[in-house]
């Protein structure tokens, strides 16, 4: 983790935080998506806000593991488009900004602590970065997951990096550049999801997988994960993912598609 230093992140309640909600019980930290108002979708600064809580999980050793979940009925929509164009909504946060640019694909992979995703409402785009990072993935069986980049005039070039470490390459693919919806029985099919559950039962199944880790070295652990990464393709691949999704957001379709989203019409398209 190099974004904050083990100082800059060592009080979390140092700062005030706009778009996720922090607590930490008995070894384990909670961390909820509060953008319920913008299906949850990836302002910029939140993605500051959940790098300096991952950050203060991986430096403090009496954290064992993490929770992700997000309130709405929208688990996260993924990046914010608005922000993508250039609008970036004011906010309250002081959580300072790491100086450089967050690779959310890289960040859970550098935590190592166990990390659990409770999904209780729809993922779109890189509302995936959270799935494919996670260790551990209960959903509920009433969630849809969608990948519509290739309607907007751009493609998931980090969340199809992110997937493929979970998922068949050839079914990855074919959902990106289909941009359908994928049922919850096909994502635990495919690997995406770990197990799913009922609205009144997600959260004890939460619950009892906590437990069950409880019950392991938070020290082995974190040394098995750290070992894990360290087989993982080079993190370069995440910047160049990075650079070509910028460089599509500037292409003729790139900015028809925000454009169309924003006035809410159909796009026209030019292949350029």
């Amino acid at each position: 983790m190099k974004l904050y230093t083990s100082d800059q992140v060592n009080d979390l309640h140092l700062y005030q935080y706009a778009f996720i909600n922090l607590s930490v019980e008995d070894h384990v930290m909670h961390l909820t998506l509060d953008r319920a108002n913008k299906k949850n979708a990836l302002h910029p600064q939140m993605v500051n806000e959940i790098a300096y809580a991952l950050h203060h999980a991986h430096y403090n050793h009496d954290i064992w593991m993490i929770t992700i979940s997000a309130k709405g009925n929208v688990f996260c929509a993924g990046a914010d488009l608005k922000a993508m164009a250039g609008i970036i909504e004011e906010h309250d946060s002081t959580v300072p900004d790491p100086g450089q640019e967050v690779l959310i694909g890289e960040l859970f992979n550098k935590v190592y602590k166990p990390t659990i995703a409770k999904i209780t409402g729809d993922v779109y785009a890189g509302g995936f970065f959270f799935l494919a990072g996670c260790n551990i993935v209960v959903a509920q069986d009433d969630v849809k997951f969608g990948l519509p980049e290739v309607k907007r005039g751009l493609y998931p070039f980090q969340v199809m990096a992110a997937l493929m470490k979970v998922m068949p390459a050839r079914k990855v693919i074919d959902w990106c550049i289909r941009a359908y919806n994928l049922p919850v029985q096909e994502a635990l099919q495919y690997g995406l999801v770990s197990e799913i559950s009922t609205p009144e039962e997600i959260d004890g199944a939460v619950q009892r997988i906590i437990d069950e880790i409880k019950q392991n070295s938070p020290t082995a652990i974190r040394m098995g994960l750290e070992s894990y990464d360290q087989l993982q393709p080079a993190a370069e691949a995440h910047q160049y993912l990075y650079d070509m999704l910028q460089k599509t957001v500037s292409s003729k379709d790139g900015q028809e598609g925000l454009s169309a989203f924003r006035e809410k019409r159909k796009p026209e398209w030019t292949g350029q």
